[in-house]
């Protein structure tokens, strides 16, 4: 079921809208319905009642000749007179009776027979289902009698009137009010659609105004997540809206601001260390023994290495190139082929071309750190890239020992090895991981590590193709 509910806000809005507007509109062609076959039918009751009056005066001023000839004329098979000596047996049930009151009452005002009784009134109403509900409806509240303004007279269908005669005869009148035929005609139909479709329009117009802004919002989010100088957001709209702008914009300035102040920090760190780190090197060049000098140089190349390291990571994701589409087999199978040149034991499997918008720099830099992990720590490499339902998949294997299970969400922390020592010769800095996942982010991928069922490690990058 869900599945059918739209993810969008204006999807969902306009589905809310939309519901409610096709309720609105069946609940008042329903009372339409209603209102206009009681009309009818009331209006077809007064006609009767006064058509039951006129007759029953030229009956009663009729000879006795001719009152059996006028009332044989005046019967057909919808509206039945006749003459009896009897009054016929009626029966009124308590829902019929307001209606067979409010005729009586009428004929009774409206005849002067000068009989010995006042007519006899028996009607009854339709007993559809819609009908039974509204008369309870009107049973319950008593202000909607007079929906219509016709009140008790609005309701019945059959009616059966006996008028008493001067010599005692009794006029019998049995008639059927038609039926007030379908409620929903062409032109009915027609003037709800247009009404449907002018508030469909607007309700769009309406919906798309409001989720706009909300989209602008998010479109500038993924741009501030790109490139910090993306161009500010327009501050345009409702109050709200410019409210939220101003906000962005504001937020966008700061951080630029905080990214500035520290370019500027890395800039007098690294000036800062660059310049004891090359007198340490003269220094060391002019000791006499040459273990001891080694020694010192080596020192300070890692150190001098470790310097820089920290310092690329903390300024990666400073500034982005712009992205352009490359062929991402293409980028791996150069770096695996580079490798390979010099003697690494890296190979690459066999795949199509598979072309993405990206940072071709950035993305070869994380792939070369994450190449270079598997070959000194798992003593060989086998990538391989495909397309999947989740994206483009990078697998970066090695045959090495694996990673403890309980290092695993470690391994990705900046400066963190799983080997102690600072050593060149043991391992980096503990930046190269850290690096590759900020590049892998930065194109909103993501990069995990797992251990083989068969031995070694994987390193699976999943790039959202769909994403450019």
């Amino acid at each position: 079921m869900r599945r059918f509910i739209p993810r969008s806000l204006f999807g969902q809005t306009l589905s809310v809208l939309l519901a409610g507007l096709i309720a609105s509109h069946l609940v008042g062609s329903w009372i339409y319905s209603m209102d206009r076959s009681q009309i009818v039918r009331a209006v077809g009751g007064a006609v009767i009642a006064q058509r039951i009056t006129n007759l029953s005066r030229l009956v009663q001023d009729a000879s006795d000749d001719w009152r059996a000839r006028i009332v044989a004329a005046l019967s057909d098979e919808t509206f039945k007179v006749a003459l009896a000596a009897e009054p016929p047996r009626t029966s009124v049930t308590d829902a019929d009776a307001p209606a067979a009151d409010a005729l009586r009452q009428l004929l009774t005002e409206q005849l002067s027979t000068g009989g010995s009784g006042a007519p006899l009134v028996s009607v009854s109403q339709p007993r559809g289902i819609m009908v039974g509900l509204a008369q309870r409806m009107m049973d319950q509240h008593p202000m909607m009698q007079g929906f219509g303004g016709m009140g008790p007279l609005a309701g019945f269908r059959e009616m059966q009137v006996a008028v008493p005669l001067q010599d005692g005869q009794w006029l019998v009148y049995s008639t059927v009010l038609p039926d007030s035929g379908g409620a929903f005609s062409l032109r009915f139909l027609i003037s709800m659609g247009v009404m449907v479709f002018i508030t469909l329009l607007v309700a769009i117009w309406v919906v798309r105004r409001v989720t706009t802004p909300l989209t602008a919002l998010g479109q500038a989010a993924q741009r501030l997540g790109e490139d910090l100088n993306a161009p500010p957001m327009p501050e345009t709209g409702t109050v709200e809206t410019r409210q939220a702008a101003h906000a962005f914009n504001a937020m966008q300035s700061r951080l630029r601001r905080m990214i500035e102040d520290r370019s500027q920090m890395l800039a007098a760190i690294s000036h800062d260390f660059r310049t004891p780190l090359t007198l340490l090197r003269l220094r060391a060049e002019n000791v006499d023994d040459p273990i001891e000098r080694e020694r010192m140089l080596s020192t300070i190349a890692d150190l001098d290495a470790m310097v820089a390291a920290t310092l690329a990571f903390a300024s990666d994701g400073e500034s982005r190139a712009p992205h352009r589409r490359t062929d991402l087999t293409a980028l791996i199978a150069s770096i695996v082929d580079d490798m390979a040149d010099g003697g690494l034991p890296v190979r690459m499997d066999e795949a199509q071309p598979i072309v993405l918008e990206c940072d071709p720099a950035s993305l070869k830099r994380a792939l070369t750190n994450l190449i270079d992990n598997a070959v000194n720590y798992g003593g060989s490499a086998v990538v391989a890239i495909s397309n999947s339902a989740r994206g483009i998949e990078i697998a970066i294997d090695d045959c090495g020992p694996g990673i403890p299970e309980a290092e695993l969400s470690h391994v990705f922390e900046p400066l963190y090895r799983l080997e102690s020592s600072r050593s060149r010769e043991t391992g980096g800095m503990g930046l190269g991981l850290a690096i590759a996942q900020s590049i892998v982010r930065a194109h909103d991928g993501q990069l995990t590590l797992v251990n083989r069922s068969e031995g070694g490690l994987c390193a699976l990058i999943v790039l959202p193709a769909s994403r450019f």
